[in-house]
């Protein structure tokens, strides 16, 4: 008997993506910051210094109301004790005294002698009084600085596990042929049918 059906089997077709474990190492990197401070030259100078002060060669001149009053009291004073003196001295020569001594006459010479004391007031009677300060010269120099900073991060070891990627290239399938010749209802429509038909019967 002639065989009228072909049967095809298509199987399932897989495709399979393997990828392996793997260890992974990020570098480590280092970044560098530099700054500057800025140094310079500073130079102090200070010059001589003169101090005049003339408070009292002008008050040997011209004196103020409160030395006027001062110097005043004190010639007062002065002259009231050399008077006193003078007057002791000149009463102890005439207290002895004698006949043909002439004291009269040695008084008026010590009093002649004292009268050629003179005094010259319009001149200082003091100088200034001067004081000075050294100069002083300061340099200071500063250089210069770099600062340098680091900024290290280490290294990462990173573990990258496998995995197994499936998938299905083709899909399972069956599929069925008819190979055998046509069937005709009714069968002598069969252009090959060479069956003969007795009419007479």
């Amino acid at each position: 008997m002639e065989q009228l059906l072909k049967i095809t089997t298509i199987p399932i077709e897989f495709q399979l993506k393997i990828n392996n474990a793997r260890l992974e190492y990020s570098q480590s990197t280092a970044d560098l910051e530099i700054s500057r401070d800025e140094g310079g030259l500073r130079i102090r100078s200070q010059r001589i210094r003169l101090n005049l002060d003339t408070f009292e060669a002008r008050n040997s001149v011209c004196p103020t109301t409160m030395r006027s009053v001062q110097q005043y009291a004190e010639k007062g004073r002065n002259a009231a004790y050399e008077a006193t003196a003078t007057f002791a001295r000149e009463g102890q020569l005439l207290l002895n005294a004698k006949l043909g001594d002439d004291a009269l006459d040695q008084i008026i010479s010590s009093r002649m002698d004292n009268m050629h004391e003179y005094g010259l007031s319009f001149t200082p009677a003091t100088g200034p009084e001067i004081t000075w300060s050294e100069p002083d010269l300061t340099i200071q120099y500063q250089m210069d600085k770099l600062n340098f900073e680091w900024k290290i991060s280490n290294g990462n070891f990173e573990f990258i596990p496998g995995n197994i990627e499936v998938s299905i290239a083709q899909q399972p399938d069956i599929i069925i042929e008819y190979i055998g010749s046509p069937i005709y209802v009714p069968p002598s429509a069969d252009p090959n049918n060479t069956a003969t038909i007795d009419v007479r019967a």
